[in-house]
């Protein structure tokens, strides 16, 4: 699940807290920090979210590309 580390990394290289990313998807904070350890599975409308939010496309996040 190279999505989990991905997520993760972009956060933090954007300087946002677990509780601003959660803000922007409509989740609690609880909720995203288990998309980042893996303990449950992102939801395709969050991940769209965050493809907009960070500016990098579905295929970067998932790990079927490096090509931010």
């Amino acid at each position: 699940m190279k999505y989990v580390k991905r997520i993760r990394d972009l956060r933090e290289d954007n300087d946002m807290t677990q509780q601003e990313v959660a803000n922007v998807l409509g989740t609690s904070q609880t909720m995203y920090a288990r998309y980042e350890r893996g303990a449950n599975e992102l939801p395709i409308h969050h991940l769209l979210t965050l493809c907009r939010l960070y500016g990098v496309s579905a295929d970067y996040i998932l790990g079927l590309s490096d090509e931010v």
